[in-house]
């Protein structure tokens, strides 16, 4: 089982949810683990469905922004889904000025997502 420093991974059904440990997701060197850890669960663990939980996190930078954006072309390469939930209102201005709204599934819950897969 790997060892995860910026994630919590759990399974609900055949649906790995994923809750982030940091608050602020700024740092270069951290979100390049995090997008490793991310990575690995598509890429070595082949994980298909994923369900992101923003919940706790309060930041996110652009450059995360744009794993994110690389882990869902990954996740869809692999014929899975990749859905959102739990985004702070600042964090869902975000992704609605940058129209990345359009590109993820954005639930409020995590129990609204669930079933969707």
């Amino acid at each position: 089982m790997p060892v995860h420093r910026r994630v919590e991974v759990s399974e609900v059904g055949d649906v790995t949810v994923v809750r982030f440990v940091d608050r602020k997701i700024l740092d270069t060197a951290n979100i390049q683990e995090l997008a490793d850890e991310l990575f690995a669960l598509v890429d070595t663990d082949n994980r298909k469905k994923l369900l992101l939980n923003f919940s706790r996190v309060e930041f996110l930078s652009s450059a995360a922004l744009n794993k994110l954006i690389l882990l869902d072309r990954s996740v869809k390469k692999q014929r899975g889904l990749l859905k959102l939930c739990g985004l702070r209102p600042e964090i869902q201005e975000v992704f609605d000025i940058t129209s990345l709204d359009r590109m993820f599934e954005i639930y409020d819950e995590e129990s609204d997502a669930l079933p969707t897969f």
